[in-house]
């Protein structure tokens, strides 16, 4: 093939200059990248335009009223003390639990793969058939109380809009019962790729077994609980079907907040502008775990 020389004579298309010949197709990494554009654009970019337009926009155009209205409803307070303070606990609960259960299937006990398999039975379960089991255990009838009347220390009212502390603590257990799964198998998957000779020479210099978990193993499993932090938090803020199995209204979240306003009170623009709320909280949360860890040593080699 010949193409045009700086004099208007042909030369071989193999000698062109690379830019000449890259000029007229775009590069090959956009066309790598590009079907993802335009997955995150269809699936996240849209339906966030079109929630902040919803939000933001009344019949007669842009207006701030349906965010004040979500202001003044006492149910968001109440649904946002609810899910920072569900967070709060939780998290914690669920790494402590799922490092005690990864660092135990790490040591190799008998029957390992069994035991794993019944840890991450919950992971094949809803998050509202999980909400109605622990219903069976913590309502006025349900096992718990069987137990206790058995006992002799008589039934308790752990549901009831009056004892809003064990709301709470039914809440919790339930969401550890469910989630913990996940945060294991995500620092089970970490374990795997940390060698077992770093464990063994930290040993043979006379290191503990609580000083090589602290200073062996989370530091190669820091890039793990970052996901697994990340993913827990922003599913921490969209917990619903669990709490609202377990305790309807009586224990307000912000996702369930937004199923209210949509379903119950057919507005569904306050509904749109809670989400945003939840949207903010997650990308915050997510950044400032990045920041966070970053920031630490080790992160970065």
């Amino acid at each position: 093939m010949l193409a045009a020389g700086p004099r208007g004579q042909p030369v071989p298309g193999g000698l062109m200059p690379p830019g000449a010949r890259r000029r007229g197709r775009p590069p090959a990494a956009l066309l790598l990248i590009a079907p993802s554009i335009v997955f995150m654009a269809a699936l996240f970019l849209w339906p966030l335009v079109a929630g902040v337009t919803q939000a933001f926009t009344g019949p007669g155009g842009p207006t701030t009223a349906y965010v004040r209205r979500m202001a003044d409803d006492p149910y968001f307070w109440d649904a946002t003390r609810n899910t920072a303070l569900l967070i709060v606990v939780l998290i914690p609960l669920q790494f402590a639990l799922a490092l005690a259960m990864a660092l135990l299937l790490r040591q190799r006990p008998r029957f390992a793969g069994l035991h794993f398999y019944i840890w991450v039975v919950p992971l094949a379960i809803s998050d509202l058939a999980a909400g109605l089991v622990w219903l069976s255990v913590f309502t006025d009838r349900g096992y718990l109380n069987s137990v206790l009347d058995h006992l002799g220390a008589g039934p308790y009212a752990w549901l009831s809009f009056e004892n809003p502390s064990t709301m709470f603590l039914a809440v919790v257990v339930a969401e550890l019962w469910r989630a913990t799964s996940m945060v294991f198998v995500i620092v089970v998957a970490g374990l795997q790729n940390v060698p077992r000779d770093y464990d063994e020479a930290a040993a043979v210099f006379g290191a503990t077994y609580r000083q090589r978990v602290r200073h062996v193993l989370l530091p190669q499993l820091r890039p793990s609980l970052q996901v697994a932090l990340i993913l827990r938090t922003i599913l921490a803020l969209e917990a619903f079907a669990v709490a609202q199995a377990l305790t309807g209204r009586n224990f307000p979240l912000l996702v369930g907040e937004t199923y209210q306003w949509y379903y119950q009170l057919q507005n569904p623009n306050v509904a749109t502008a809670i989400a945003l709320v939840v949207l903010a909280l997650s990308i915050v949360a997510a950044v400032g775990y990045l920041r966070l860890m970053r920031g630490q040593p080790g992160m970065h080699g």
